[in-house]
């Protein structure tokens, strides 16, 4: 077994809301430099893992650890200098522009209210210039396509220069040219910026064409991880997804995808 180096792993956890158990006991490592997929049907657990290894949800138990350290024991000014995140379908307000939206991701850097240093404006320009959101950067953000307000959003994240990135269905609710468009950026800022990337995402043949990790989900427990090889497989799909389905090579990246063909009879 090859050991994977770390900086952000889940020990223990249990995350609920009320008396309604969600996770539990998850222990889960996120290899440092890849993108991890998180998979799973609907109700699996898998943005309540996302929210709370991003700090946006605290566990019942258990922890998250960066660096060693338990991510819920550090302020949120700390933890937006090591970690961003981007939610499920955000909003800005009306009228904001990619510019003003981006420089909210300079808020944790910024010693002042408001106020915006040289170091911000370069890393602006550069979150813009890297999503090829420079030319739409005096457009409001509310007039932009579907891609391009992701885009723009992804760019305001960067801007918070953390080396880790969390995405909770980046891809959901846009055409399949605009979800090329996302994943394309991020394999982009993996490969090149060398950023740690997890993402939770439905279409599993995307998860396994730009994951080089994936983690697969039922009832908040992990059902199988690896690469694609390793967990695109029909045992996976018939056991987390309830499915029967066909296995294939992708001709052009030998990365395993699937053919669903019939739902498999519940156990």
């Amino acid at each position: 077994m090859t050991l994977v180096q770390e900086r952000l792993h889940t020990s223990g956890l249990h995350i609920g809301y009320g008396d309604l158990s969600i996770v539990n006991d998850l222990n889960i490592s996120i290899p440092q430099g890849k993108i991890t997929a998180l998979v799973g049907a609907n109700g699996s657990g898998k943005s309540t893992i996302l929210k709370t290894m991003a700090r946006l949800m605290k566990p019942a138990s258990g922890g998250v650890l960066l660096d060693g350290v338990s991510i819920h024991s550090k302020s949120t000014r700390e933890v937006a200098k090591e970690l961003a995140i981007l939610p499920q379908n955000p909003s800005a307000p009306a009228g904001l522009t990619v510019t003003e939206l981006v420089a909210y991701g300079r808020y944790p850097h910024q010693s002042g209210f408001g106020t915006v240093s040289s170091e911000d404006k370069r890393v602006i320009s550069w979150a813009l210039e890297v999503t090829g959101m420079m030319q739409f950067h005096a457009r409001p953000v509310d007039q932009l396509s579907g891609g391009q307000r992701q885009r723009a959003w992804i760019a305001m994240a960067l801007a918070q220069q953390t080396d880790i990135l969390f995405l909770d269905e980046p891809t959901t609710f846009l055409d399949m040219a605009h979800q090329l468009e996302v994943l394309q950026l991020l394999h982009k800022l993996n490969s090149e910026e060398k950023r740690t990337i997890v993402m939770v995402i439905h279409d599993l043949n995307h998860a396994s064409r730009y994951a080089q990790h994936i983690v697969a989900i039922k009832s908040g427990s992990v059902i199988c991880e690896g690469s694609p090889a390793d967990v695109m497989n029909q045992d996976m799909l018939r056991e987390v997804f309830s499915i029967h389905a066909d296995i294939v090579t992708d001709p052009r990246t030998g990365v395993p995808l699937c053919l669903p063909y019939e739902l498999a009879p519940e156990a």
